[in-house]
């Protein structure tokens, strides 16, 4: 029997030049360049892809609409290893072009985190807990 895992989130850009540019800045690494009209970060553990939001929908529907509006009812996460590292992961996003939704802060659950919007209005929360610790491949796991 496979083991379920993600593998692959590709988030519907409206403009794929400036959504990598974005995303390059902020992760400090270039994009698989091997492919027209798509760009691939292969970051440990799950890849980010950047591909037109109309061409997405068009893929998954004729009838679906590219047009995304308000809150999707999703959101990306990072969990950092300090407040510290959120606090600097914040001043790039931010320098990067991100709007900051909600700027870390205390959380009701004993943790640290934020939330920002990436160009294309998707919501990354940055967060760290004193529950949370990474395996030396550098995967979340919770502490023993």
């Amino acid at each position: 029997m496979t083991i379920p895992r993600l593998t692959v989130i590709t988030l519907g850009v409206k403009d794929l030049a400036q959504a990598t540019r974005f995303y390059q800045a902020i992760f400090g690494i270039s994009p698989n360049s091997g492919y027209e009209g798509v760009s691939f970060f292969e970051l440990p553990g799950v890849w980010l892809t950047l591909y037109p939001v109309d061409k997405l929908a068009e893929d998954i529907s004729p009838q679906l609409s590219p047009d995304r509006r308000g809150f999707s009812g999703i959101t990306l996460a990072y969990n950092a290893r300090s407040k510290d590292e959120i606090m600097a992961i914040f001043e790039e996003v931010k320098t990067a072009g991100a709007s900051i939704i909600k700027p870390p802060q205390e959380t009701f659950w004993g943790g640290f985190s934020g939330y920002f919007a990436d160009l294309d209005g998707y919501h990354w929360e940055v967060a760290w807990g004193p529950m949370f610790d990474f395996a030396p491949d550098g995967s979340l796991r919770f502490k023993e």
